[in-house]
């Protein structure tokens, strides 16, 4: 059992920058894929990013690709997302999520755990 905590939401000008972090506890955390999805009001959960269990591969989804970085920190067991010029379409919950066999990053399916989640909001 994998438990994942993220931090770092809040509020922030459009064309302003946010860091969320996401804290892994358990057995083998750092040999967990990892991903990052967002969920707008009244929309459906979507890929942002993913990075492998060694951070050698990254993957963003089309919306963030250029603005967001994906990183992570095995000794500590944590998990960023850099979010830069952000803007208003990027208002949504962010969850963070791990995979032990992580094949198609960007469906929700793929991933075994999930964090609670952290809301990032943009104003305009």
């Amino acid at each position: 059992q994998v438990q994942l905590v993220e931090s770092g939401g809040g509020v922030v000008q459009a064309g302003g920058s946010l860091r969320l972090s996401c804290a892994a506890s358990g057995p083998s955390a750092s040999s967990y894929d990892m991903g990052w999805f967002r969920q707008a009001p009244g929309k459906e959960c979507d890929f942002a990013a993913a990075i492998s269990w060694s951070g050698q591969s990254t993957y963003y989804g089309d919306s963030v690709s250029g603005r967001f970085t994906i990183s992570r920190d095995n000794a500590k067991n944590t998990v960023h997302l850099e979010m830069n010029n952000l803007k208003p379409e990027d208002t949504a919950v962010y969850y963070c999520a791990a995979a032990s066999h992580l094949r198609k990053f960007w469906e929700l399916r793929e991933y075994e755990y999930w964090g609670q989640g952290t809301q990032v909001t943009v104003s305009s």
